[in-house]
């Protein structure tokens, strides 16, 4: 042990006995060596495992600090792992709804695969991925300990999922991520009661993210006889936009900058998403401008951000004077993006810029400090990098690509570019400097990043883009699972009958 001198022969002393006896023991009693005290494993190379730290975060768009998608917001810890790590910065989600892109994102497949593209069935309830091991199963699988807390799976890891886990982070189950006030703070009647916010509870301890950082903190500093796969799962800037008055008071209301948001934007766009707002519990941005509560919605929406990445620098801290800071990779990405009045939207569920488009970070050893990978890369990509970054035998099973190239070089070019669906027969295909929308009716979008970031100009009716986008519609999917769908109010986006 590390408690004291070892009183031992000179046999003993010698620098090889103690692995060689190691391994003899366990040869004899038929279970595996013990690791390292910082939780180091041989991988298949031989070489030393590393332990991985996921980060999950729900609904946080580009409003970071490393992603420079507001000028107002403070992010200090999350800019911090950017700067010392590789910043994918133009990342996107698989599917811009909860559910469907966690349950993309563990078990490694596509929309187009699994079926689901809305808040349906859990993970377990997908006849697609009955055989299908979650990214914490196959690591479990592979000889790591596996823990999560949090909101990681949308419906979290019950049922058959338990057996995914090792340990759960905190004494569970979890106080409710949506807890709110006896009375509404600031919502109008009208609107659905999760599109509340306000300065609430008074201390970060009552949030429930609070409460599994600090769980998560303190794992982490225990000793582990095999390398982990921890996955901590932060549910803020969700709605209701509920934090404390501290970080409310980062943001003065009255000077905050506020999304660009033409009504003539919209002028040259299908009418397919437009309506989104009005069969969602979300709020129109007609209705938002009406109450007169942008100003106050984006102030609660900066303060969630802020305060979630307070709890992301809670649980990098201790990992940071843990035993584990040399040999951990720290994943930190958000499921989707979301809106506040771009192209007059609130929230997701779009193929635009602001509802795909997430931060997504890898740090650790081995990853080298530099300039930000703008090559686009999808959610889908995480489980096949840390496959080979722990040394994992292949999973062949797996649709996204290893991003150890752009570790190694961030410059270095991939050929596949985003996909994202939402719904059946609609997709977004985002290159480095473009973005094609594809609906099920045949309309379509396209924007070029080089020049329009805020995709206010649509050039799909352009003669001169023609070749652009008929190069980008190659990649569009040629096959489609059955949709696995729970909820009928949005058939209407779909391009199949509904399912019997």
């Amino acid at each position: 042990t590390n408690s004291g001198p070892v009183r031992a022969n000179d046999l003993m002393r010698h620098p090889i006995a103690l692995p060689f006896l190691a391994a003899i023991a366990s040869l004899m009693l038929g279970v595996p060596a013990l690791a390292d005290d910082d939780g180091g494993n041989a991988g298949r190379d031989g070489g030393k495992r590393p332990n991985v730290l996921m980060i999950s975060i729900d609904d946080l768009n580009d409003w970071t600090g490393f992603l420079g998608g507001h000028p107002d917001v403070k992010t200090p810890h999350m800019d911090k792992l950017a700067a010392g790590g590789r910043n994918f910065s133009n990342a996107h989600c698989v599917v811009p709804v909860c559910t469907s892109s966690r349950i993309s994102v563990m078990s490694g497949l596509a929309a187009t695969t699994h079926g689901s593209y809305e808040i349906g069935p859990p993970y377990q309830g997908i006849p697609a991925l009955k055989e299908v091991p979650t990214v914490q199963r196959y690591f479990k699988k592979n000889g790591y300990t596996t823990m999560s807390g949090g909101k990681v799976l949308h419906h979290g890891f019950g049922g058959s999922l338990s057996e995914d886990l090792d340990r759960v982070i905190g004494k569970g189950p979890w106080p409710n991520p949506r807890m709110r006030p006896k009375e509404p703070l600031n919502r109008p009647a009208e609107w659905s009661k999760y599109w509340d916010w306000g300065a609430y509870p008074e201390t970060n301890e009552g949030m429930s993210d609070h409460q599994v950082a600090t769980h998560a903190a303190a794992m982490l500093e225990e000793k582990f006889d095999k390398p982990f796969f921890m996955s901590v799962g932060f549910f803020r800037p969700h709605v209701p936009l509920y934090a404390p008055k501290q970080w409310f008071d980062l943001y003065n209301i009255d000077k905050i900058a506020l999304p660009k948001t033409p009504l003539a934007d919209l002028e040259d766009l299908p009418k397919h998403f437009l309506g989104m707002n009005e069969i969602t519990v979300t709020p129109t941005h007609d209705k938002i401008l009406k109450a007169g509560k942008q100003r106050a919605l984006t102030q609660a929406y900066l303060a969630s951000v802020s305060f979630v990445d307070h709890c992301v620098g809670v649980v990098l801290q201790a990992l940071e004077n843990s035993r584990h800071a040399d040999n951990t990779l720290v994943v930190l990405w958000s499921d989707h993006g979301f809106h506040l009045g771009e192209k007059r939207h609130w929230a997701k569920r779009t193929l635009w810029e602001e509802s795909t488009r997430v931060p997504f970070i890898i740090a650790g050893p081995g990853i080298e400090p530099g300039k930000a990978c703008r090559e686009a890369v999808s959610l889908l990509d995480i489980y096949p990098t840390l496959v080979e970054l722990c040394k994992l035998p292949a999973n062949p099973r797996l649709e996204g690509i290893s991003l150890t190239p752009q570790l190694e070089d961030p410059t270095t070019p991939r050929k596949q570019p985003a996909i994202i669906s939402s719904y059946f027969g609609n997709h977004a295909i985002r290159s480095r400097d473009w973005r094609l929308i594809a609906y099920a009716d045949g309309s379509r979008e396209l924007y070029n990043h080089r020049k329009d970031q805020n995709e206010f100009k649509n050039l799909a009716d352009d003669p001169a883009h023609q070749a652009t986008l008929d190069e980008l519609a190659t990649w569009l999917p040629k096959e489609e699972a059955p949709e696995v769908l729970l909820k009928s109010k949005f058939m209407h986006l779909r391009a199949q009958p509904e399912n019997k």
